[in-house]
């Protein structure tokens, strides 16, 4: 059901006219009481009754679209997979960004609904519960691709990541290494915990021993991410003989630190990466990476919200989840351990 004022009011503890001349910027009510009822009217997902009864009256044509950044190797492909196919169909894309700032999301979701966007596809940002009430009390369907929370979601795409760690860490056994270190990142959830995961499968399976120094977390999915993450992973003794990266660009950073460090990639030690970004291969060495099919997830999504709109009058609400799963890429950046 909509938030109602009558709602705010007992979540406020003040009259119904007090919260209706609140949100209605009447000056008579004093500044800090209009911005408490306004905090409070957000975190109900209210939403004036003039844009609620419009909202689902008609179409726009227009569906949101949530990242985490504009500039993002990754991100760009999936965008491109989600605009080739609505394009297609007549939709027009408003993209923002959140840059994981809770309260940014919480702007950006309420801008959405009073927008009018028919749908919204939220990509690698974490998602909960609480955002999905939110969407929901605005009556606008949502898709989630590579979901950062670890609650289950009703309509979601996402990778499988486990089996990319696992296999990235295969590959690594099979050359002969076992001394290997997983680099993850703090920022990022599910998806990190999922690929360390596969991580732990390939070193069980094959009897290795789980060393706690040998599992390290960066504080982002940046180079900077990497070149700290690989200081910490150097202190270990033994030193690592290869690392397992959350992705291409800590990959990348892990590589510099190692070179700084008098260390050769791949001779001293190994570097794998995840996601496949274009410039995976084009670095000097060239990376081994999983390629993760950045663009398939834009179009499944994309798709995924069509059959959402399309059956929406319909009262149906079957759950959909969709899992794609990647491939290894072996380049240079791996090889069979050297002598110590």
């Amino acid at each position: 059901m909509a938030v109602t004022l009558k709602d705010i009011a007992q979540a406020t503890g003040v009259s119904l006219s007090t919260v209706s001349r609140a949100l209605h910027g009447n000056p008579m009510i004093p500044a800090k009481t209009t911005e408490y009822i306004r905090k409070i009217a957000d975190e109900l997902g209210y939403v004036p009754n003039t844009v609620a009864s419009g909202l689902r009256k008609t179409y726009s044509k227009v569906l949101g679209v949530l990242v985490r950044r504009i500039d993002d190797a990754f991100l760009a492909e999936v965008l491109q997979g989600i605009e080739d196919v609505l394009y297609a169909e007549g939709y027009s894309l408003f993209v923002a960004t959140s840059h994981r700032n809770p309260e940014r999301e919480k702007a950006i979701f309420r801008t959405m609904s009073e927008r009018r966007v028919d749908g919204a596809l939220i990509c690698s940002t974490e998602v909960d519960q609480a955002h999905l009430h939110q969407l929901s009390q605005f009556g606008v369907p949502t898709v989630l691709i590579n979901n950062l929370a670890t609650e289950d979601t009703t309509h979601s795409v996402c990778h499988d990541d486990i089996s990319g760690g696992f296999d990235l860490t295969r590959h690594l056994i099979e050359l002969g290494h076992t001394r290997i270190a997983y680099l993850g990142n703090k920022r990022s959830g599910r998806i990190t915990k999922d690929r360390l995961r596969g991580y732990k499968q390939a070193l069980i399976q094959d009897g290795l021993t789980l060393r706690p120094e040998y599992i390290a977390a960066a504080p982002n999915g940046t180079t900077e991410g990497g070149v700290i993450g690989t200081q910490e992973l150097l202190r270990s003794e033994p030193r690592p003989t290869a690392i397992v990266c959350f992705n291409d660009i800590l990959a990348i950073g892990v590589m510099y630190a190692l070179r700084k460090a008098g260390l050769h990639v791949p001779v001293d030690c190994s570097v794998t990466g995840f996601d496949n970004i274009p410039l995976s291969e084009h670095i000097n060495p060239s990376l081994t990476t999983f390629h993760q099919p950045r663009y398939e997830l834009g179009v499944e999504a994309a798709e995924m919200m069509l059959r959402l709109l399309s059956r929406k009058n319909k009262n149906v609400n079957a759950a959909e989840v969709i899992t794609l799963r990647g491939k290894l890429i072996v380049r240079e950046s791996t090889m069979a351990p050297g002598i110590d």
